[in-house]
């Protein structure tokens, strides 16, 4: 009997019955590779492979085949998604096979019915899905109900965990996991799932973070890799659809555009086929439907265009996800981060980037959701910029989208690279947030026993005990918490407040306070209500405010013609190094990329020459003219932001001003020093004699506030958790050293 037949054997007939109704002749390896650990062993589960490779049934087939073995006496297993519309759909493909397992399975979220949770408090047993949230809100409103809900508990499985590894979010995560732990007197084994980890042992800590066991990590071969991938460029005022010469071949016999070149090639990309099309914002999403729309009408096609981002109602992204599942709706749809993750849409012929992604995580992700059912993934990316004027300085006239995607792109074919999962050392706002949680659900605990609980907790393990009596100084002065006659601490009136709101819940930043309704229907949320009779861009279409109810924080409008940005708050987040070295690579590189069309082919030969003559690539530092100068780093974001604060910090002593710079790709100043060399030695000299010192820099301007609760943290805190996950000092030291050898 081969190893494949024994495991097949050890499945119940209903999943023997299942893998036959697919028409598998066998067992894939992650299949094989999680039911070795899931049935024979004691260890936890990192399971790695490629979008729609069978992770969720892989984790599944030994998971019910033990609670089928031996029924759970409550929950058998929490599943913890971070999208409410992932645990909706996720468990779709499955459904048959948990049909027949007859396991209950329970949504637990905020938009499911109290009714249908009241079925799982009365009969607490089977799969429970839920997100972060709301097993915060379970631990803080039933704390009394936890042992009986979960003291069986055998499995918790945590999907998507590259979005949760290095976040708060994840954090609270395991924090939740380490006091249900404590209810329930042991850990259950954990199951994480994910399609893109760069650095698996990283993820695999964090995944057993509180817990004894080991992490078992099984390694797959490298797929060979299957992708239809093209990458166009658009000047924004050229109207010709083909910029880079007028002799070259071309599909559409049109020279002009009605609107935008770049966008009416986008829309001719996805016009007649199922499509996902991918901004990195919110405003460039909703802009980009809204002009999609404006083309079909002025072309008189119909109106197929769908958009899902975090902002709009729960009723305009399920419509867009039902109608993306539709097999005979050839729907396009425009997306952020929020379809990125595996909510499962059937087969999609296309994906669409619009720009480039920021990481090499994100561009595989977004590529996987397309060539499901033994089709090859396909993305075509279109990067628009403005047409440089003549007088545009040098590192404007470099188009770093464009290089970017590239790198981005190389780094995966060439190395597999993935970046590593992050790790944050000092979580003050979620410990704040904790702090309230674990002493609303306690009750009253001193102030010893309350530091001992929450310090115990995974994400706090390096947070100094006297950093974290300051916070908690801090939250008594403030009336977060309050002591009893006792001298017990529990939730203060100020406590209380935060408390009393469902947002407590949650540890991302939630501003979007304004809710949009038009007549009946909820549109979505906006950060800042206009004044009546004023206009805005939402669900990829105008409205006009035709009432303002501020006490109820709504905002009544009705839709009108035409097209309009809109803003909200936000980072985008962070760029590896890897990433800019290899894009100084590109530039510097004479390969022709096959996925590279015609005019995007011609503005990389133009920046390369670009960058051959000026010296970019050979001296870090380039003149701009007068007394203007040009340091192109090549860091990621930490680490760039580091040097450039550190310059900042000693500016007056280098005879600079005026720091300007863009993104993480470069910096300009004006400076006085007699030669770039002179700036750079003197730079090196004193880095080398005293190092970098990121509390100082820190200490430079505002406190920072990033993260929800860090408007409640003192300064203090906030600069010391600055240092220590904001700011990068190694890479930036070292860059110093090479661009001083350059000369």
């Amino acid at each position: 009997m081969t190893e494949a037949d024994r495991i097949f054997s050890r499945f119940p007939p209903f999943i023997q019955e299942y893998i036959y109704s697919h028409g598998w002749e066998n067992l894939r390896a992650v299949q094989m590779a999680a039911a070795q650990t899931l049935l024979e062993t004691d260890r936890h589960l990192l399971l790695t492979s490629s979008t729609a490779s069978g992770k969720t049934e892989a984790a599944f087939f030994p998971i019910l085949t033990q609670l089928t073995e031996q029924p759970a006496g409550s929950v058998g297993v929490l599943y913890i998604a971070p999208l409410k519309s992932l645990i909706n759909d996720q468990f779709s493909r499955i459904e048959d096979l948990l049909d027949a397992s007859h396991i209950p399975v329970t949504h637990w979220h905020g938009d499911v019915a109290q009714s249908h949770k009241r079925k799982l408090l009365e009969n607490p047993r089977g799969i429970l899905q839920i997100t972060p949230e709301s097993l915060e809100s379970m631990l803080i409103n039933r704390a009394n109900d936890i042992v009986r809900l979960f003291w069986d508990l055998r499995f918790i499985i945590i999907d998507e965990v590259h979005t949760l590894t290095g976040t708060d979010r994840g954090n609270q995560i395991l924090c939740q996991l380490a006091r249900l732990g404590r209810a329930i007197g042991r850990h259950p084994r954990r199951v994480g799932l994910s399609a893109t980890i760069g650095d698996p042992s990283i993820a695999a800590a964090w995944l057993s973070g509180g817990t004894d066991a080991a992490v078992d990590i099984p390694a797959f071969p490298p797929e060979k890799l299957r992708w239809r991938l093209g990458m166009e460029h658009f000047y924004i005022q050229n109207p010709r659809f083909l910029q880079a010469g007028e002799d070259a071949p071309r599909e559409d016999p049109s020279p002009l555009a009605s609107l935008d070149a770049g966008y009416e090639y986008m829309y001719d990309c996805v016009r007649d086929k199922k499509s996902l099309v991918f901004s990195n914002s919110r405003e460039a999403t909703e802009y980009l439907t809204a002009t999609f729309r404006q083309i079909a009408d002025r072309r008189g096609d119909p109106d197929i265009f769908l958009i899902h981002h975090g902002n709009l109602s729960a009723s305009i992204r399920e419509e867009a996800e039902l109608k993306m599942k539709d097999e005979d709706f050839h729907a396009v749809t425009c997306a952020t981060v929020t379809m990125e993750l595996g909510i499962d849409i059937g087969r999609l012929e296309r994906i669409l980037q619009n720009g480039s992604p920021n990481s090499v995580s994100s561009f595989l992700q977004r590529l996987g959701r397309s060539g499901r059912r033994g089709q090859p993934p396909e993305m075509m990316m279109v990067f628009r910029e403005e047409n440089p004027l003549p007088n545009t300085p040098l590192p404007q006239l470099i188009p770093w989208e464009l290089i970017r995607a590239i790198a981005i792109v190389q780094l995966y074919i060439e190395e597999r690279f993935i970046e590593p999962p992050t790790v944050r050392r000092l979580p003050f706002s979620l410990a704040f947030q904790q702090t309230l949680s674990v002493s609303a659900a306690s009750g009253g605990l001193t102030p010893r026993a309350l530091a001992e609980r929450v310090l115990a907790l995974p994400p706090f393990a390096e947070m100094p005990k006297e950093d974290y009596r300051t916070l908690l100084l801090a939250m008594v002065q403030n009336e977060f918490l309050q002591f009893t006659d006792e001298r017990e601490l529990i939730v203060g009136l100020a406590g209380e407040r935060l408390l009393n709101s469902f947002k407590f819940y949650a540890v991302f930043k939630d501003s979007e306070d304004f809710t949009v309704r038009c007549e009946s229907d909820e549109i979505g949320t906006i950060t800042t209500p206009p004044p009546v009779g004023d206009r805005f861009a939402l669900a990829g279409r105008v409205w006009e405010v035709t009432e303002l109810d501020i006490p109820r924080k709504l905002i009544y409008v009705k839709q009108v013609p035409g097209k309009m940005e809109i803003s909200w708050p936000g980072d985008y987040g962070e760029i590896h190094t890897r990433i800019l070295q290899r894009m100084r690579q590109v530039l510097a590189e004479d390969t022709v990329y096959p996925y590279l069309k015609e005019n995007a082919r011609q503005r990389l030969e133009v920046a390369r020459r670009l960058a051959a003559n000026t010296g970019m690539l050979r001296h870090s530092m380039v003149h701009l003219g007068g007394y203007t100068w040009c340091l192109f780093p090549w860091l990621g974001t930490r680490s760039f932001r580091t040097l450039r604060k550190y310059i900042t910090a000693h500016a007056k002593e280098f005879r600079i001003s005026g720091i300007e710079f863009e993104g993480c790709c470069y910096m300009t100043f004006k400076m006085e020093m007699p030669s770039d060399y002179d700036f750079i030695s003197s730079l090196c000299r004193r880095v080398d004699a005293e190092g970098i010192d990121t509390e100082a820099l820190a200490a430079m301007g505002d406190a920072p506030v990033f993260e929800k609760y860090d408007s409640f943290v003192p300064e203090a805190l906030l600069r010391r958790a600055y240092a220590a996950d904001k700011l990068r000092t190694d890479e930036a030291e070292a860059r110093l050293r090479e661009i001083l050898a350059e000369y």
